[in-house]
């Protein structure tokens, strides 16, 4: 006997597969395929023909200009400095476009940061990005696409001539006017418009690939720079920890030498001195004790505030808009509390937890030096979630004169941020005001 076999369960809703993705874009990316790459870049060199042309006679205008009246009472200087804000503007556009017509993953160009405050500093750190060699080379390859897309719209207008030429014989007779000026037998229109636009094509294809290599290699870095700028970055983060944990070590060694030890000794010898008079003089050894007792709750105190240097716990239960509203209620001044941040990236768990350290130890330190060397009769400090990660900036309304010293807690918050992964910047010309600014990087 048999028997029939049992029929597969259909399969449930749950279970079925996810719709396929448009047949003009890679799955899973989003990123167009080769066709339709090669599409876009041939519209997008056209784009560049026809608007890149202005934007590079602009610039070669501005540029002249500048180098011009570079030495008449130094006009020139003006030219030049908004010459280097739009050359950067334009190479930051261009990698973008680069970045999203191929799909791949670049960073952004960024604005070098300034190291050191005031006007000096900011012509120093011009000077510094108008030498840039990443900006220089994407400026560079806008060039060429502004080129290429030129001769693009050269072999545009080349294919359409090439059509109407093919159907020459449907409106004349005898002969026609072919390219260069030359005449033509009517018989051979079509032959002609027809290689005609067999050319244009392959021309323009040709000039899209041969945008890819050479965006390739002037905007997209190659793997070993790549690697290299990855250890170049992780040396410089290992070095940042390794002096951050030598600072914060020798500010503990200091404070428990200079704070909690010596008032412990002199605990103890108040100690023995009432236990020498306590049969003798009751009183005195009394007040002895009433003095040891004061001073060791003083010492619990500063052992405390030396761990919530150490480790903030609120900052992992409650997370860094908790624990920055309990460090504004110490500040010794008053402080505008501004904290607008994912609540899905602070607290225990989350991916910020490190760079809601950094970011929190920074800050703290920023208000000691305010309420200890500034003067300052108000603070402001503002958060935000920002690009992947959090950004603060403190200022005060003190006199200024701020400077990152050696061994100091500026640079302890230097080396924190840097270890981390993070930007710091300090602003702080002698009159004031001094701001500081941190951006840290949340873990991915």
């Amino acid at each position: 006997m048999t028997t029939n076999p049992t029929p597969p369960a259909p399969p449930s809703p749950e279970a079925a597969p996810p719709p396929p993705a448009p047949a003009a874009y890679l799955p899973h990316t989003g990123v167009p395929r080769p066709p339709l790459r090669i599409v876009l870049t041939i519209l997008e060199l056209a784009a560049l023909g026809a608007v890149g042309s202005a934007a590079l006679t602009a610039l070669s205008v501005v540029l002249g200009v500048g180098l011009a009246l570079l030495f008449v009472f130094g006009i020139g200087l003006l030219f030049l400095v908004g010459a280097v804000y739009a050359i950067y503007g334009v190479s930051w556009f261009e990698v973008r476009r680069v970045a999203g017509l191929y799909g791949v993953d670049v960073a952004d160009l960024r604005w070098r940061e300034r190291t050191k405050p005031g006007f000096g500093g900011w012509l120093r750190n011009l000077a510094r990005q108008s030498v840039d060699g990443r900006m220089w080379r994407t400026m560079l390859n806008f060039v060429l696409a502004c080129i290429l897309g030129t001769i693009v719209l050269r072999l545009f207008w080349g294919v359409i001539w090439s059509v109407f030429f093919a159907f020459a014989p449907l409106s004349s007779e005898g002969s026609v006017e072919g390219p260069f000026g030359s005449y033509l037998a009517v018989e051979w229109a079509p032959l002609v418009g027809i290689v005609g636009l067999i050319a244009g094509l392959a021309g323009m294809i040709g000039l899209a690939l041969l945008h890819r290599v050479l965006s390739r290699a002037l905007v997209i870095p190659s793997r070993e720079a790549e690697l290299t700028a990855q250890v170049r970055t992780s040396s410089a983060q290992r070095a940042g920890a390794v002096r951050a944990a030598e600072l914060e070590r020798t500010r503990i060694e200091r404070d428990l030498h200079d704070g909690v030890q010596p008032r412990l000794v002199s605990v103890g010898m108040t100690l023995g001195l009432a236990k020498q008079k306590i049969d003798a003089d009751p009183a005195t050894a009394k007040s002895l004790i009433d003095e040891a007792h004061t001073s060791t709750k003083a010492a619990i105190t500063e052992l405390r505030q030396l761990a919530r240097g150490i480790h903030t716990s609120v900052l992992d239960d409650r997370g860094l808009d908790a624990a920055l509203s309990a460090l504004a209620g110490r500040s010794h001044i008053p402080v505008q509390l501004d904290v607008r941040i994912d609540p899905s990236a602070t607290g225990a768990g989350a991916s910020c937890r490190d760079a809601e350290a950094a970011v929190y130890f920074a800050i703290a330190e920023s208000l000691t030096n305010a309420a200890k060397h500034s003067r300052a009769s108000e603070c402001r400090v503002v958060v935000r979630s920002r690009d992947g990660g959090l950004w603060a900036r403190v200022e005060d309304n003190g006199m200024g004169g701020a400077q990152v010293q050696p061994g100091g807690g500026l640079d302890g918050i230097t080396n924190r941020v840097l270890a981390a992964g993070g930007t710091f910047r300090l602003d702080s010309p002698v009159g004031g005001p001094t701001s500081l600014e941190v951006s840290v990087p949340c873990a991915s």
